[in-house]
């Protein structure tokens, strides 16, 4: 396997991915009928979201036994023979662990509610009557992080779903419990772990209401958190050369981030933040829309890879996931410039310090879902938010539009391998709604061009192998008078790269630092620009990359 500096990620979405039997749903088998079309792009992991045994009440992030297969994606079996095939193709698996809670089915919760001493133990169950709740805090999906059980008398603490009960890490035998799974998967050949919300994990000793906020201030980032996470990682070996982590970091900040993955720390390899997408949230509520802030977004990305490389800390870089709305819908034009906006958001991706993350459909340059009626969502914080919002006297013309907006459903649509029916996703009915853009928007096309958005992605791909001044290079922001470019500069021994791209819908003349006539047009989104001392022209949603070596 490649070093992780100069690997891709690709997240796979299982449900959404590939339906081998015709049930609707994707599943692992249809994972291995594609591994040759992800061979052919060039990744090196394969990031999967969970799978294991779940109610499913949030698409599998509710786990009810780490170490079984939900008969909804298959059999260990299956999942033995594609972690063996993509390896075969140089590929490792990458694990999604969800550490910070459990489905509330999951055998340990039940035990808790049946009494259990020790089990009541594993999660955080606290006194106050039905109407009464320890805190004031709120959830992730809306309401109150309490809910009270009739069995134990207590309310227990979920930060998600009622159903995901959040786990007490401050209990050893809790931490014992999830280096067992880590292990199990690790000699099962898992060669990747991403874990969800981890810095939620440590939860603080003293319990009271937030008077400024919803009460995230207290668990995110908490007292122990480095602690836990280097005692688990050193214990089961997660620091090896031959293992990639990356921790998904809920608002955190850069310096958690610069020891979450600082190697002297021995936690992760690299870890998720999530700040450049709020940068459209109106006055940081993710309910209420905005056009997105160029120069917000611009600042936060500088600061990020300069801290990060100044301090020895590693970025997992990314613009899609599955809780996140399509980017080419979200940052640019998905209509008449799709195409083109596509590719100029992975070359500002692809061109930074960090490992690149491809997320199911983005190399197609697929776009938001567009639905119309509630009918059509299936995300629980979507459904558990339309409520909201109507209570909150919000038309439901304007729900619907925030909804098309922000919902988790946009990058959860199937992935469109073809124009026929269902997209090639299935041959029975969806589990959820394919996006009508699959006629023109699909696999199949993109193969079939040249020019591709696929193509696009595969060369930067290669690219990152090849130069390292683009796996190892610092990172240097590029100042402009220009507005809506995002530029900067990698320095690595006697080579550079810069990166120009343009996230506006017009034509823009740039006036570098240098004359850049002997420089090499490395890739170009578009027609390469016409390079005359220090100035060229970007096409609208045009992005180039320019390289250059000293010759000894």
């Amino acid at each position: 396997m490649e070093s992780f500096k100069k690997s891709c990620v690709y997240q796979i979405y299982p449900k959404s991915f590939r339906d081998s039997n015709g049930d609707g749903i994707g599943d692992l088998k249809g994972v291995m009928e594609k591994l040759d079309y992800l061979k052919t792009l060039g990744v090196d992991y394969l990031w999967l979201t969970p799978f294991f045994l779940s109610p499913q009440n949030d698409n599998g992030y509710d786990i009810q036994d780490y170490c079984s297969i939900d008969p909804l994606f298959g059999t260990m079996e299956d999942l033995d023979r594609l972690i063996a095939k993509a390896g075969e193709l140089g590929m490792g698996l990458m694990f999604d662990m969800v550490f910070n809670h459990t489905s509330t089915s999951h055998e340990w919760f039940q035990k808790a509610l049946n009494g259990d001493k020790k089990f009541q133990d594993y999660y955080f169950f606290k006194e106050g009557t039905p109407d009464n709740p320890p805190t004031n805090w709120q959830s992730k999906f809306g309401g109150s992080v309490w809910e009270y059980s009739e069995e134990v008398g207590k309310h227990y603490l979920h930060l998600f779903d009622k159903t995901q009960a959040d786990l007490n890490w401050e209990n050893p035998m809790v931490r014992e419990e999830i280096k067992k799974v880590i292990r199990f998967w690790k000699e099962k050949g898992i060669k990747g772990f991403r874990f969800d919300v981890i810095n939620l994990v440590s939860k603080p000793s003293a319990w009271e209401d937030d008077e400024e906020g919803d009460g995230r201030r207290f668990y995110t980032d908490g007292p122990r958190i480095h602690e836990y996470l280097r005692e688990i990682v050193v214990d089961t070996g997660l620091d090896a050369d031959d293992i990639i982590t990356v921790g998904e970091m809920s608002s955190t900040t850069i310096d958690h981030c610069i020891r979450y993955t600082n190697p002297d720390e021995k936690q992760f390899k690299m870890c998720f933040n999530f700040h450049h997408l709020k940068v459209d949230y109106k006055d940081g509520d993710k309910w209420s829309i905005m056009p997105f802030d160029f120069e917000k977004l611009k600042k936060i990305f500088h600061t990020w890879q300069t801290s990060m490389d100044e301090e020895n800390g590693w970025n997992a870089v990314f613009w899609c996931n599955h809780d996140q709305p399509r980017a080419v819908s979200r940052f640019g034009d998905d209509g008449m410039y799709r195409k083109r906006t596509a590719k100029m958001l992975a070359t500002v991706i692809h061109g930074m310090r960090g490992t690149p993350y491809i997320y199911q459909g983005e190399e197609i340059g697929m776009t938001n879902a567009n639905f119309t009626h509630i009918s059509q969502y299936r995300d629980v914080e979507s459904l558990h938010y339309f409520e909201i919002l109507k209570e909150q006297g919000r038309k439901e013309e304007e729900i619907y539009r925030v909804l098309r907006e922000r919902s988790r459903d946009n990058s959860r649509t199937p992935m469109q391998w073809e124009a026929e029916e269902q997209a090639g996703f299935t041959t029975g009915t969806p589990w959820i709604g394919v996006n009508e853009n699959c006629e023109k928007i699909n696999v199949r096309e993109s193969l079939a061009d040249p020019d591709s958005v696929f193509f696009y992605y595969q060369k930067l791909i290669q690219l990152r192998k090849h130069y390292s001044v683009i796996s190892e290079g610092s990172y240097e922001p590029v100042p402009l008078k220009q507005k809506g470019i995002f530029a900067y500069q990698r320095s690595w021994k006697k080579e550079k790269l810069l990166v120009f791209a343009n996230f506006t819908g017009k034509h823009q003349e740039i006036e570098g630092r240098e004359v850049l006539d002997n420089w090499e047009i490395l890739l170009s989104n578009d027609s390469a620009p016409k390079i005359n001392g220090k100035k060229f022209v970007l096409d609208p949603f045009g992005a180039v990359m320019l390289y250059s070596c000293e010759r000894a």
